[in-house]
Parts: C-alpha cells; sequence; structure tokens
C-alpha cells in the first residue's frame, strides 16, 4: 500500500466568486457582477479530464465545493461536474459529495436542487446567531435567514454542517455558551468552531493594525471559550474529532479527514491546492490564483496549474504531524516515523506526556485536550 492511501483520496473544487468579500477572510475569493457559467463549467470540465488521466484506476471516496460561494454556482453547473467525476473515477459506495453554502433566502432554494445533482451534504457558513454581530463579520444574512435555511436543510441532506465564529468582538463567555447551546439544539450532525483570527491583508487586518478593531476578548478567555465549546458539545453527544470540528459519530467530515490524515486529494479551481502521489513522488500542486488568468489559460489549453514541487520524505513527515496531531485520533507514530527516518525523541516525548500535554495509545500519538490548546509548542518540541 501506497503512503497515501492511509489517508484516501478526494476531490475538491474551488469556485472563487461571493456576492461581497468578508473583512475576517483570507481566502481566494472575489466578487464579480457577472459570471459565466458555461465557461466556468467547461473549464472545470477540462480539468476534470486533464486529471483524470494521471490518476485512472483510483477510487474516489469526497468531491468537496468550497470557496468563495458555492451556492452561487448554478445546479446544472454542479450537475454537469458530478457527472464528469463519475465518469473518471470509480467512486465509493456511498461517496461524500459536500457543498459550501450561504444561509441567504435565495440560495437556501437552490437546496432541492444541488440535491437532486448528487449533493449529499451541504456546509452552512452560519458564522453567528445574531444579527449585530452578523453585521460586523460582513455576513449578508440574518440569523432569522439562517435558521430558516437551515431548517430546509436538513429536511433535504441527511448530512448537514455550519460554521460559527467565536471570540468575537464584545463576546462574553456567557454571550458564547448561550449560543454554542442554540447551536446544538440546531445542529444535525456536525458543527464546525473556528476562533476569529486577525489575519494580514484582509479588512478587519487593517483596522487592527490601525487600533480600530476594539473588544476583542483576551487571551484567557479565548482559551475559556475554547474549552466551553469542549464541554458542552460533549455534552450534547458531538465531541471533537479535530480542534475546530465536531461531530456524532460517523459523521465526521471525510473529506476533511483526507487533508488531516494525509491522503492524495485534487484541487482544481483558482488558487486550489493539491496533493498528488504519482510514480512514488508525492506532489504538492497549485492552481493559479486569479480566475481570469486561470480560466484564459485553460480555454488556451494550458494547465490551470503552477509547476509541481515535489515533495521529499522529511517535509512529507513534518506535514503528518502537523495536520494528523489537529485530530483527536492523533497521529500513527510508526507511519511518521518511516517518513521521518528516525524515532521520535523519547526524552521530549516523556517530558510532554508528563506535563499532560500528550499520550499514546493504540500506535498513535495524541494530543490531550490541554495539548491542544497549545498545540504549536507541542508540534514544534516533536520537529525538533
Amino acid at each position: 500500500m501506497e503512503n497515501w492511501q492511509a489517508g484516501g483520496f478526494g476531490l475538491y473544487i474551488h469556485w472563487p466568486f461571493c456576492q461581497s468579500k468578508c473583512p475576517y477572510c483570507d481566502f481566494n475569493s472575489h466578487v464579480a457582477t457577472h459570471i459565466d457559467q458555461t465557461r466556468w463549467r467547461d473549464a472545470y470540465l477540462r480539468e476534470i479530464i486533464r486529471i483524470g488521466t494521471e490518476t485512472q484506476g483510483r477510487i474516489l471516496q469526497t468531491v468537496f465545493f468550497g470557496g468563495g460561494t458555492p451556492s452561487l454556482m448554478n445546479s446544472d453547473t454542479v450537475a454537469a461536474i458530478l457527472d464528469a467525476v463519475r465518469r473518471t473515477w470509480p467512486m465509493v459506495k456511498d461517496p461524500e459529495i459536500t457543498l459550501e453554502a450561504n444561509p441567504s433566502s435565495v440560495e437556501a432554494g437552490r437546496f432541492q436542487a444541488y440535491h437532486d445533482a448528487g449533493v449529499t451534504r451541504l456546509s452552512m457558513g452560519v458564522q453567528a446567531l445574531n444579527d449585530k454581530d452578523l453585521r460586523r463579520l460582513g455576513r449578508l444574512h440574518s440569523a432569522n435567514e439562517a435558521r430558516k435555511a437551515f431548517d430546509i436543510s436538513r429536511k433535504i441532506f441527511k448530512h448537514v454542517s455550519f460554521d460559527l465564529i467565536y471570540a468575537r468582538q464584545d463576546q462574553t463567555l456567557t454571550d458564547w455558551r448561550y449560543e454554542l447551546n442554540e447551536a446544538l439544539s440546531m445542529a444535525v450532525d456536525h458543527l464546525s468552531m473556528y476562533q476569529l483570527t486577525i489575519e494580514d491583508g484582509t479588512v478587519f487586518g487593517d483596522r487592527f493594525a490601525r487600533g480600530n478593531l476594539n473588544g476583542l476578548p483576551e487571551d484567557d478567555v479565548q482559551a475559556d471559550m475554547y474549552l466551553i465549546t469542549q464541554e458542552v458539545c460533549a455534552a450534547h453527544g458531538m465531541p471533537a474529532y479535530e480542534i475546530s470540528n465536531h461531530a456524532t459519530p460517523e459523521s465526521e467530515s471525510r473529506h476533511n479527514l483526507i487533508y488531516w490524515r494525509m491522503g492524495d486529494y485534487i484541487g482544481i479551481g483558482p488558487g486550489a491546492h493539491g496533493r498528488l502521489t504519482l510514480n512514488g513522488t508525492r506532489w504538492a500542486t497549485e492552481a493559479l490564483r486569479n480566475p481570469n488568468k486561470w480560466l484564459n489559460h485553460i480555454e488556451t489549453d494550458q494547465t490551470g496549474e503552477i509547476p509541481r514541487e515535489a515533495i521529499n520524505l522529511p517535509d512529507q513527515a513534518t506535514e503528518y504531524l502537523l495536520m494528523s496531531m489537529r485530530l483527536t485520533e492523533g497521529m500513527e507514530i510508526a507511519r511518521y516515523e518511516q517518513l521521518k527516518g528516525k524515532a521520535l525523541c523519547k526524552n521530549r516525548l516523556n517530558n510532554l506526556t508528563e506535563l499532560g500535554l500528550i499520550h499514546k495509545k493504540n500506535g498513535r500519538l495524541i494530543a490531550t485536550v490541554k495539548g491542544r490548546m497549545i498545540l504549536n509548542t507541542i508540534l514544534h518540541e516533536l520537529r525538533t
């Protein structure tokens, strides 16, 4: 078995367009007044054929439409892409096909059409459950629209997830506990909770640099919010399986698990990243970021990718460490050491264990809840 097969094989489709740019977002997303969906559909289909020729015989487990805002795609565009995917790769019996959506009333009306096109799982960008914070986050929907869209989605899809952002401006521990309990009362089987991070190059990043982003919780409050998240979600039968993700048993995001378990995945669309193992070499792939440049390259019989880079075994080991230790299942020690070419340092392992930050179980190295709060420190110790 090749190393990547321990993680699986998936496909990521990046739709780069949004109705507006959120002030916290540093993703490759762009606001466009007009999108020629026929041109974009045809470009995706050509890229599927191109990469399909390199990966013949593999069984595809997941497809993920991310963005941007994929729920701005026409449902027949989604259907055409999925038809091409099925023609190109054999798929598992019950593939996970996820589409990210914004919970506006316009997009909610598309949900049935996406389901009919073959989407099996919806991931909704709710982000907050009150209108004041939604406006601060630059979201176009109201809390009531989010609730209505969620009600619609769970009648259509067996699997529904939604995202929330915490450690927002002026948010207290009481606020977050209340909102989290409301979210869990709505949730079907999966929740993603992300701490607000201020990224350079974003509107929030510029405001923060000027001292104009007030009311952000202190570090100790943010840490308490993380602990509350673990406690409340576990009590509702939705424990963490990754630092920011919670699910009922067997409802984890199979696509994201491919990333965290260091499988192979194709990335198609502007700025999309991928990992492909071909003839024994693992390659990092990345597509051109500019949407028009990406589209024009494909339409003129060029690839949508920038030149690939080979990933050597020590760098694969580092990547596996960084990704797998985010999971509550942890890292397979033997797999890491095989890639690294040497054993983990016993003294460092013992020190981290004595501090209550890690433990071993069934040949895996696992960060404790306490350890996941300072995971970067643990990773630095293990890499050194």
